[in-house]
């Protein structure tokens, strides 16, 4: 008669067949075995990011002191009037938002600085640092004239920026441009399941309802949603209105229809007016120079010498992210102006 016993991970049995004796070892569970392996991927990643937060803040400090360097780009480098090509390329985001501060406050300082093109190349970034630049370039084109030149895209934050011209300026993007992507993104993951069957809960000790939000291995409470919600459509609001203040064909309904998060081509985006024609930088360049008036004239472009700092953190952050990493930085709430499902693979400026 044979009888079956039930074994915990770990426990050993012998078992006598005549002259055999077999001796079965329970081995560990699969799952079990998974879910440490991704708990100590995930403090590692933790580690790291703790890591690259320091040294980011790092690269910014040093960024911010750098000086604007300039270099001759096109037209007649003996004239005294200059036009300014300044090229937002890549994530908006730290510490690339510092050094186009600085280059927006050099042309607005330089008296030989008659007129500025923005060259964007950008799916967007943060909602912060978007708006900062927003605001700064509303006060260089309270002095001096902006063009916009839209080149591979100029999507989310990246036309977020464009509107810093004013109602004056004007958007050129070349045929092939994406741009629009008008919304709000605050990325999360939810590994609520992925955690239940591996057996792991996530119980922080928090002082309140709202400080653990965002954890990505539970569902979000009816009371975080709201929360979230609100922050969204603060953010969106502010998109909507900067937008409408900007563009004088478009009010706020028709903004609001256009801003579902499409991205749109170049002559979609000038039949909605969002954009004003096509063209190309020499294109918008020599437009800015006959909106000024200007026969002879240097273009120059401004940049900023990297740092050692940067090589590292850019060696660094270009790695491919694992499931770990990405968990990790869901935990971090940021809303931004992206073009883009999943903003922790940031494209960084070259």
């Amino acid at each position: 008669m044979s009888t079956e016993e039930s074994m915990s991970v770990g426990d050993t049995k012998s078992v006598s067949a005549n002259s055999v004796v077999i001796r079965v070892e329970a081995g560990e569970s699969t799952m079990r075995s998974v879910g440490r392996r991704i708990l100590v991927a995930v403090l590692m990643a933790s580690i790291f990011m703790n890591m690259m937060l320091l040294l980011s803040t790092a690269v910014e400090t040093t960024s911010a002191t750098q000086d604007v360097q300039q270099s001759h780009h096109s037209g007649n480098a003996d004239a005294a009037a200059k036009l300014v090509v300044i090229k937002f390329s890549g994530t908006i985001m730290p510490p690339f938002t510092g050094r186009w501060l600085a280059q927006i406050e050099q042309a607005q300082d330089d008296d030989d600085v008659k007129g500025v093109l923005l060259a964007i190349d950008s799916p967007g970034g943060l909602v912060a640092d978007s708006h900062q630049l927003y605001h700064e370039l509303q006060k260089l084109a309270n002095k001096k004239p902006i063009y916009v030149a839209m080149k591979r895209m100029a999507a989310s934050g990246g036309y977020y920026l464009a509107m810093g011209i004013g109602t004056e300026g004007r958007i050129f993007a070349e045929p092939t441009t994406w741009t629009g992507s008008i919304g709000v993104i605050i990325p999360r993951y939810n590994a609520a399941e992925l955690a239940s069957k591996i057996g792991v809960t996530a119980e922080p000790l928090v002082t309140g309802p709202l400080k653990g939000s965002l954890n990505p291995f539970r569902d979000l409470s009816e009371l975080e949603q709201e929360v979230w919600d609100a922050i969204l459509k603060d953010s969106f609001d502010r998109f909507v209105g900067v937008i409408e203040q900007n563009r004088s064909t478009l009010d706020d309904v028709q903004v609001r229809e256009l801003a579902t998060g499409q991205i749109y081509t170049t002559s979609q985006a000038i039949e909605n007016g969002l954009v004003d024609e096509v063209g190309y930088e020499e294109e918008a360049l020599l437009a800015l120079a006959e909106s000024l008036g200007l026969s002879e004239y240097e273009v120059i472009q401004y940049s900023s010498m990297p740092t050692f700092l940067d090589v590292i953190l850019g060696a660094s952050v270009q790695t491919k992210h694992s499931i770990a990493d990405e968990l990790m930085s869901a935990t971090v709430p940021r809303a931004m102006y992206y073009c883009s499902w999943n903003p922790w693979v940031p494209a960084y400026s070259d």
